[in-house]
């Protein structure tokens, strides 16, 4: 199930708290001694950044599929992903702050550049009075047998973050990816209500994704209205992307939002009434668009207020981490006094960066 640690950091007691949840993420990502070393001191530092200059936060740490999406068959081995995420007063100079020596404080200035060498991925964006996210992760160092390596020529990065309801144990909430040959499908599933009968639906839907990764949205939908029988259900949303002839197909069921971004235009792309596993529509119409390098896929569960809006493109920009993207976005549609109102989940498709393969 999807466990979620959310760690709130407003003073020194909760550096341990975040330490022992990047441990325990890492047992449940099957890492090593030294790769969970590696994720307990970049969960440190995370937070220690939070308390000295963010003015407090919060720390998300949970077991996600990495970002790249692979060719050919087979799931990649799951990474641990920390996100540090403030309202407080911005980094100036993103660059210079992940430089070694360079400080604010009058400490020794490693904080950040810790995170980037000892994590395999570090990112950082911040903008002025709105605060900064600080995203990290941690993976095995050795392949598992069967792990897919090589990307995609037209690759593209999915992502996304999941928060929990009042910092329950297991978010009802939960995203994925699966890539089979050039079809890259993206999901995210809000199990109805909260807590652990939640959490055991919108799991089983990531389990049935990977399994039935070929499958057009609508037919995976169908499939996991049975797969979904006998759990509460859930509303789900599913977004194929057909690298090859650069075309995304979507559909989905229940109030999961889906927003993509075309340029500087937003386009809404609607759901069907229902609850998959419990009532599902008798039809399933598929939405189908043109993706391009301009693209930017954004799914989200209604744990973001109804006023939310997508904000500009320089605030979302496309070349960004996915996952920040989607931390981006929680923390833009909620306020440091106000938590999420419902387990919460953001999950984004964009194009990879031009410098990646």
């Amino acid at each position: 199930m999807p466990r979620v640690w959310e760690v709130p950091v407003y003073d020194p007691t909760r550096v341990r708290d975040a330490r022992v949840a990047a441990e325990e993420a890492a047992a449940l990502a099957g890492l090593g001694e030294s790769r969970t070393a590696a994720a307990a001191l970049v969960a440190t530092e995370l937070v220690t950044n939070l308390l000295k200059y963010g003015e407090g936060g919060r720390l998300w740490v949970e077991v996600v599929p990495p970002p790249s999406a692979p060719c050919g068959h087979g799931d990649p081995a799951p990474v641990v992903q920390m996100a540090a995420v403030d309202h407080g007063p911005g980094i100036a100079d993103v660059a210079a702050a992940q430089r070694d020596g360079f400080s604010t404080s009058g400490s020794l200035g490693a904080g950040l550049g810790t995170c980037r060498r000892a994590a395999d991925e570090f990112h950082l964006h911040s903008a002025p009075r709105r605060g900064t996210v600080a995203l990290a992760r941690v993976g095995s160092a050795v392949p598992r047998a069967g792990d897919v390596t090589v990307p995609c020529a037209e690759a593209v990065r999915a992502g996304g973050v999941t928060v929990p309801y009042a910092g329950a144990e297991y978010s009802g909430d939960a995203w994925s990816w699966a890539g089979a040959g050039d079809l890259v499908t993206l999901m995210l599933a809000d199990g109805l209500g909260h807590g652990r009968e939640a959490a055991r639906a919108s799991s089983a839907a990531v389990e049935t994704l990977h399994r039935s990764a070929r499958l057009t949205p609508a037919e995976l939908l169908r499939r996991l209205d049975t797969a979904l029988r006998g759990t509460r259900g859930a509303a789900v949303a599913v977004a194929q992307l057909d690298l090859r002839a650069g075309r995304l197909r979507f559909c989905g069921v229940g109030n999961i939002g889906a927003r993509l971004r075309e340029g500087d235009a937003w386009r809404h792309l609607l759901s069907r009434p229902g609850i998959v596993g419990v009532h599902r529509p008798t039809t399933m119409p598929e939405t189908e668009v043109a993706w391009a390098p301009d693209r930017l896929l954004v799914l989200h569960s209604d744990g973001l207020p109804s006023r939310w809006a997508p904000p500009g493109a320089a605030a979302l920009p496309a070349a960004a981490d996915p996952a920040v993207t989607a931390a981006v976005t929680v923390r833009d549609a909620g306020s440091s006094a106000r938590p999420v109102r419902d387990d919460t989940a953001v999950a984004v498709l964009a194009p990879a960066p031009p410098d990646r393969p």
